[in-house]
């Protein structure tokens, strides 16, 4: 799939393009030609680098001669046309996981999540239609919150994902495709960190409703879900993964263990929602099933294809249906090593460090 590729990834250096740059280098599907990251923070991107100096040149030896031969780190941003035109230059796929994504933060300056979230995106699909690049594949990061948004982040994402699709009616010899997914289990910003900083602090950890649910992902399955999309989907057709949901306060409470840590509740944040959505009621009647995932199909008609296939769901894809129990959330923690025990070095210095053990 990647064989011989030059790949862009815009907002590279986050917990997502990190992983899916270091799956592409492990060569799994194809030695690249190059791997371009894309991002504003050089500071990320040092610390990128260094990661794979310090750590991979000793134990991956694949990844460590794709490192070396194919990695490049750009300084820029999908604000700037400049930037991107210069960025896409002999670029055949293109991951756009560049985003503000914080929801809070976009809610008080909604206008830089319209300058990153779909003005990036227009700037992307602009300079392939008026330079002609040689992309063949273009694919967006989106989020559950883009489903039936009620905040700025999921409104900007929501238009992203049609900026993109309507991208594949402007250029039609390139696919334009997306993936959206929930929360990334302990990615930067995510809910985890922040309890296991709370945990670690001597509490208490904050919740914002009792009643909260989220999709729970993890990085390798967020990226599956990309590089499946990239394999297999069609030009405006996004990937959902069937991603399982936990409660938040289940969360919290398996985190916590036996500790004597108090759960303080906050109240619902500025556009936040106490259950989020993967597919819509309105998008059900266009959504099938490909492997693992649901693929929900343009409403475009130019780009609608005539179909037999089934639809895949009977009602909206939402978090609070069908939730993990307690102990299923537990598990699902514990599998992938996010469980705070009792052997971190931070705990004994933390304040109130004596109620953690």
């Amino acid at each position: 799939m990647f064989d011989g590729k030059t790949i862009l990834v815009t907002g590279g250096t986050g917990s997502m393009g990190r992983t899916f740059v270091h799956r592409v280098l492990s060569g799994e599907h194809g030695t690249p030609r190059k791997v371009v990251v894309l991002s504003r923070d050089e500071a990320k991107q040092h610390d990128m680098r260094m990661a794979y100096l310090h750590k991979l040149v000793a134990t991956d030896e694949v990844i460590y001669e794709n490192f070396r031969n194919a990695l490049e780190f750009r300084i820029g941003d999908v604000r700037d046309y400049g930037d991107v035109c210069s960025a896409l230059r002999d670029v055949n796929i293109v991951i756009n996981a560049a985003a503000m994504k914080q929801v809070p933060t976009c809610e008080y300056f909604p206008e830089q999540a319209i300058d990153t979230n779909c003005l990036g995106a227009w700037n992307i699909v602009r300079a392939i239609h008026e330079h002609r690049y040689p992309v063949e594949t273009v694919l967006a990061v989106s989020t559950d919150k883009a489903c039936k948004p009620v905040n700025v982040m999921g409104m900007t994402k929501a238009i992203q994902e049609r900026i993109f699709i309507s991208g594949a009616v402007l250029n039609p010899l390139v696919r334009f495709i997306g993936v959206r997914y929930g929360n990334i289990l302990a990615s930067r910003g995510s809910v985890i960190p922040l309890f296991h900083s709370q945990i670690r602090a001597g509490g208490p950890v904050t919740i914002t409703s009792p009643a909260m649910t989220r999709f729970l992902l993890s990085l390798r399955e967020a990226v599956d879900t990309v590089l499946a999309a990239i394999a297999e989907a069609k030009p405006g057709e996004i990937y959902v993964p069937t991603a399982p949901a936990a409660v938040i306060l289940n969360v919290a409470k398996a985190l916590i263990g036996d500790r004597k840590i108090e759960i303080r509740y906050t109240g619902v944040r500025p556009g936040e929602k106490v259950h989020e959505i993967l597919v819509s009621e309105e998008e059900i009647n266009h959504c099938v099933q490909r492997r693992g995932y649901y693929a929900i199909l343009p409403m475009l008609p130019e780009l609608a294809a005539a179909t037999k296939e089934p639809n895949a769901l009977q009602k909206e894809f939402s978090s609070a249906d069908d939730v993990l129990s307690f102990d299923a959330t537990l598990e699902l923690l514990r599998k992938h090593d996010l469980l705070v025990t009792d052997e971190d070095p931070m705990l004994a210095a933390a304040p109130g460090g004596e109620l953690l053990r």
